[in-house]
């Protein structure tokens, strides 16, 4: 089994039909999908590459060498770690720019540009999510921005590697979990692997496409969706080999947005899944979910409920 690889360029032509009916099948079956000609232009994923290499020689590698797992791992003798990751991560938002790095040459401007046309993309792609959900156009985009109106809605990118691991089987590159927000937007490493979803029961492996970007859908699609689109569980895992790259950019709810079942998608006989998914504040949900992002997901539910 291989994860769906979609030609995101084909909505807008006579083969509209069978694209959005492959996303949707993505969407309810996996919970991932790769986009090849997504209209993010080459030139700028190579600068991203580019810029994310040397941001990582020059400012991360030796923080990484002098970190805690990579003195954990050297201290665990026979012993597998538990509870860390080996992976080097910084988080970029639009509240901490000032402290995007100054040192790599063009970093900022690239990263800027990249987000910019990511957060375009997701857009899209949750337009249609609501298109084969048979929600009003805009449905998700309104529900994550919540009652305060446009441009709530969280999008934050986390700049990963994952460098090469003297003993990939005593640590994980990162533990197995499902993500807590919408949309997920990941710009993975062309040549190096790791990346894995689980997919009944067994781990696929997420093959490096050169210039694709990988879609995942997280718990507040479950949710919206009435778990017609389920957040599916992923890992990395470490390699002796190779320093991945890994941008994953989350296109998330507001903190204050209410998530509920869309109503449209709720039926009256259908109880057992209304109690699956209650209507709760997003901020709620992620305070939950710090506590137990890499635990099972449905029990964030009822806990949530009760909040």
């Amino acid at each position: 089994m291989a994860i769906p690889v979609i030609d995101f360029s084909k909505l807008n032509g006579d083969e509209r039909a069978k694209t959005l009916a492959e996303i949707a099948n993505a969407c309810e079956e996996w919970g991932f999908f790769q986009l090849v000609n997504n209209g993010i232009a080459e030139e700028l994923l190579e600068r991203v590459k580019k810029v994310s290499s040397e941001f990582y020689k020059v400012e991360r590698e030796e923080n990484f060498k002098n970190s805690k797992v990579v003195n954990l791992l050297n201290e665990s003798g026979d012993g597998k770690l538990e509870n860390v990751d080996w992976e080097d991560v910084i988080t970029l938002t639009e509240d901490n720019v000032s402290e995007w790095s100054y040192q790599t040459s063009g970093f900022q401007e690239t990263m800027k540009e990249f987000r910019y046309e990511l957060k375009i993309l997701a857009e899209k792609i949750m337009e249609v999510m609501d298109e084969n959900l048979g929600l009003p156009k805009g449905y998700m985009e309104k529900a994550f921005n919540g009652e305060g109106g446009e441009n709530n809605a969280f999008f934050g990118t986390k700049l990963c590697h994952y460098p090469p691991c003297p003993n990939p089987e005593k640590v994980t590159g990162l533990r197995a979990h499902t993500d807590a927000g919408g949309v997920i937007l990941l710009f993975q490493d062309d040549e190096v692997g790791g990346l894995q979803v689980l997919k009944d029961g067994e781990w696929i492996d997420v093959q490096p496409l050169k210039n694709t970007i990988v879609i995942n859908t997280g718990d507040q699609i479950e949710v919206l969706s009435n778990g017609r689109y389920k957040s599916a569980w992923h890992r990395v895992l470490s390699t002796i080999d190779g320093n991945r790259l890994s941008i994953a950019s989350f296109y998330n709810p507001s903190l204050k947005a209410t998530i509920a079942p869309a109503p449209q998608l709720v039926k009256e006989t259908n109880e057992e899944m209304d109690k699956t998914y209650p209507k709760f504040v997003f901020g709620d949900y992620m305070s939950v979910y710090v506590q137990q992002k890499f635990l099972p997901k449905e029990p964030r539910f009822q806990a949530v409920r009760a909040v």
